[in-house]
């Protein structure tokens, strides 16, 4: 990759936002670094975002692929040479500057646009989407006192009402927060089940995500009783007879699209059990949430409507830039532990003469306002347009899959539930498989992911692009057809 060099446009300082009218103070809008609020704030960035977007798409056209080729090294040495020295003493100037870092940043990302980019759940974010959170970026509120984002509080409040209603229809108050994803709506589901029970012991299933084993040790509980899986979800035999022989305060939690095959607990047999045993049960759909969309897809989380509380992320099948994450609870009571008074943000009497109380809807205190790209995503496409991209993803997936078994040198591990397909080089060594990947990543040429499940390693793809084409999925099979022939040679 080439770097841009010596000063053009874009090493000068960023022109003045815009001509200070008369008596007005100068220093609204300062030369060399303008701000990006107020009215001429738009006028600042324009020039900028012209930058960024140039630089976006040099990067990209450098990189020719999915991933940058070469591995850490090759990538580390671009860095250094677009980034050092960090802090010189004199600087380049705002533009070049910006198109240097950020043409070197595109040139080096995983592109989860690029068809062949897929393994994990990280999402192409739709360009709605990335277009709204700059207008986030550029407000800057902070969602910790209505005082710091009024608009944004309301815009708030109403869509996660809205979206808690999806997942609980028939609840008279159910109720949302937003949260940075899976991890801190997990780990809320735990912290509210203990200021409820006390010590509570929390049961998993096998394939639940990670953050379910890390809440329990951030928040002093036990360790969380594992439960095995059949065919990759929690069994209910098995839950019924660790719900049988544990006593106390419980909380089991099921999983709506695991992070290893993308699998989705039983969860009305699970419900079924929680409520005999009087336990509470909490479902990570963080990844299988979205499916409420779809009119076609919705019956898989059947159930879901029984949990306590669900965690749900809009930043992997909701194609929203990070962080797009919700913890979603039947009853609004049950985040009343959460309350806390700051008299700086939310004194009594301000909140008794009607100023939102919004201290108590986070873990956080500074809290962007990312509402705002899911706000416009929803009111853009709709219920309608969401489930058109669900359905595409997921039928993506099927037909990935069927490519897999129709290739005699490829073993399937099974259809998938989501868009999550697990398949392995046919007679390999788990040593080779994994080389597979390596060999991939380390070219640039394909991204894919790894799952240790029924006791041997598999390559994972997870299909998140909803525009994925026939071609994009023949050309990943034959790469790694082409690895798995050489490797048989």
């Amino acid at each position: 990759m080439s770097t841009p060099s010596a000063p053009d446009p874009r090493s000068s300082p960023v022109p003045a936002a815009a001509a200070t009218a008369p008596g007005e103070a100068a220093a609204t809008s300062p030369g060399p670094a303008p701000l990006a609020g107020g009215t001429h704030g738009p006028d600042a960035l324009r020039p900028l975002i012209g930058l960024v977007l140039e630089a976006l798409r040099e990067g990209a056209a450098d990189r020719g692929g999915p991933l940058p080729p070469g591995g850490p090294p090759s990538v580390a040495a671009q860095v250094r040479q677009a980034a050092e020295p960090v802090l010189p003493d004199q600087g380049i100037g705002a533009g070049d500057a910006l198109h240097r870092l950020v043409r070197t940043m595109a040139y080096g990302a995983a592109d989860p646009a690029d068809p062949l980019c897929a393994a994990h759940l990280h999402t192409p974010p739709l360009a709605l989407a990335v277009a709204a959170d700059l207008a986030a970026c550029a407000l800057n509120q902070s969602l910790d006192s209505w005082d710091q984002a009024p608009a944004a509080s309301e815009l708030e409040h109403l869509v996660v009402g809205a979206l808690a209603a999806e997942v609980y229809p028939d609840a008279p108050e159910p109720d949302a927060l937003v949260t940075t994803g899976g991890t801190e709506s997990n780990q809320l589901a735990l912290l509210l089940a203990r200021e409820r029970h006390g010590a509570i012991q929390v049961i998993c299933g096998a394939g639940s995500h990670h953050s379910v084993q890390r809440a329990a040790w951030l928040l002093g509980l036990p360790a969380p009783v594992v439960v095995p899986a059949g065919g990759g979800t929690l069994d209910p035999v098995a839950l019924d007879e660790a719900l049988t022989e544990l006593h106390g305060p419980r909380l089991v939690v099921a999983t709506a699209g695991t992070t290893d095959s993308g699998r989705i607990d039983p969860l009305p047999e699970i419900a079924a059990l929680c409520e005999r045993h009087g336990v509470e049960l909490h479902v990570d759909a963080a990844y299988g949430g979205p499916l409420l969309f779809s009119e076609r897809h919705r019956p898989a989380l059947a159930g879901l409507e029984h949990a306590d509380s669900v965690t749900l992320d809009l930043h992997k099948l909701g194609w929203q830039p990070v962080a797009a994450g919700l913890f979603v609870v039947r009853e609004r009571s049950r985040l009343g532990p959460l309350a806390i008074t700051a008299d700086y943000l939310n004194p009594d009497d301000d909140t008794e003469a009607g100023l939102p109380d919004l201290l108590g809807r986070s873990l956080r205190t500074t809290r962007r306002p990312d509402v705002l790209k899911v706000a416009v995503t929803l009111r853009a496409l709709g219920r309608s347009g969401l489930a058109e991209l669900v359905d595409a993803t997921l039928a993506s997936a099927g037909d990935f899959a069927a490519l897999v078994a129709a290739n005699g040198r490829l073993e399937l591990w099974d259809s998938p539930t989501l868009s999550t397909v697990l398949f392995r080089p046919r007679d390999a060594t788990d040593e080779q498989t994994a080389a597979v990947r390596r060999t991939l990543l380390s070219s640039g040429r394909a991204v894919l992911g790894r799952a240790h499940v029924d006791g041997r390693l598999w390559l994972k793809v997870t299909l998140l692009n909803p525009y994925t084409t026939a071609d994009d999925q023949r050309r990943l099979v034959n790469l790694v057809t082409e690895l798995v022939e050489g490797t048989h040679r």
